[in-house]
């Protein structure tokens, strides 16, 4: 019997760590690349704003002065903002990891995918978002109104102190909201009950509004966060084909380098491996020896193994009778 790969493999959590540390460190460090970059965060938050009311889609105005007049709204938003993000989002790749294996590597892919588009969008387009513009456009930062009640301060969702550490201006696309559509995706597709699926549903749209009404982004923001993760989701399998190609490569050559070496048989003969006979149990003894069961060594041909071939009745040659009635 010949051992062979199983179906599934499950993934190892020894090379998920590092692979997911990786892509955070990325995404961490890509956010602080386009730091200084305020003139031009402030043009691209403008140019975005200026759109959106051209069309009457700038519904963050209304969201931010009802999370900025109502604290029991306000507060939690906040709590939300700072917190859901880096909590929720980990949690449901640890329970894939656990619970659907089969499913893990296909959505851990899209997530890293999209994340890595996401560090692109902030890379090119840095951009203000609605809390940091002047006060004239009429937004207030919540995060800053209601910082006595959490850890933040008054610099994003940063720990207090900390705001420096981080690039405020990374906010097109948004990856809050992006990050909150993967996870409603894989509590809607691979929850069980109505509560995982509701949740589903309910989770990416209550971020979509705190995200605007905290004034930390832009309806657009928004938007081009669910685009990201469509565009990682469609990236997502060719991603995993052509890793797995490389993989295949990768070790199809480290075996390469043993396979089909020859076998040596007696008589200084080379064959291909596994095609050797197996060789005699005595010297001119057949290796069966006759036993029932017993592996059998083709026999070798010689002269008692030739038969005359008798010639046909009627067919004879006349002189070789003549010869026969002389010597008689």
């Amino acid at each position: 019997m010949y051992r062979t790969a199983p179906l599934l493999k499950r993934p190892r959590w020894w090379t998920e760590l590092p692979l997911i540390a990786v892509v955070y460190a990325l995404y961490s460090a890509g956010r602080l690349l386009v730091r200084g970059g305020v003139e031009p965060a402030v043009d691209h938050g403008l140019a975005i704003l200026d759109l959106e009311k051209s069309f009457r889609i700038n519904f963050e105005h209304p969201l931010n002065r009802l999370f900025t007049e109502h604290a029991a709204i306000g507060i939690p938003a906040d709590f939300a903002y700072a917190s859901l993000h880096y909590l929720l989002t980990p949690a449901i790749l640890v329970w894939l990891f656990k619970r659907r294996p089969a499913e893990y590597r296909l959505q851990r892919s899209w997530l890293m995918i999209s994340t890595l588009i996401g560090l692109i969008g902030f890379t090119l387009l840095p951009t203000c978002p609605p809390r940091l513009l002047d006060p004239g456009y009429g937004f207030v930062d919540t995060m800053a109104q209601y910082a006595s009640y959490g850890w933040w301060g008054g610099e994003a969702s940063a720990p207090r102190g900390l705001g420096g550490m981080t690039n405020q201006y990374a906010a097109m696309p948004s990856l809050h909201v992006g990050w909150a559509l993967w996870c409603g995706v894989v509590l809607w597709r691979q929850g069980r009950t109505a509560w995982a699926k509701a949740a589903g549903v309910v989770y990416p749209l209550a971020i979509t509004l705190v995200v605007m009404g905290t004034a930390n982004h832009y309806f657009l923001d928004a938007v081009a966060g669910a685009a990201v993760m469509v565009a990682g989701l469609l990236l997502a399998k060719p991603a995993m084909r052509l890793a797995d190609l490389v993989k295949s490569r990768l070790t199809g050559a480290g075996r390469g380098e043993t396979a089909g070496t020859p076998a040596n048989v007696s008589g200084g003969c080379e064959t291909s491996a596994g095609t050797a006979l197996p060789r005699a149990a005595a010297s001119g003894t057949a290796a069966g020896d006759g036993r029932p069961g017993a592996p059998q060594r083709p026999h070798e041909a010689d002269a008692s193994d030739f038969i005359p071939r008798q010639p046909a009745h009627g067919t004879g040659d006349s002189r070789t009778g003549d010869a026969a009635a002389a010597a008689r």
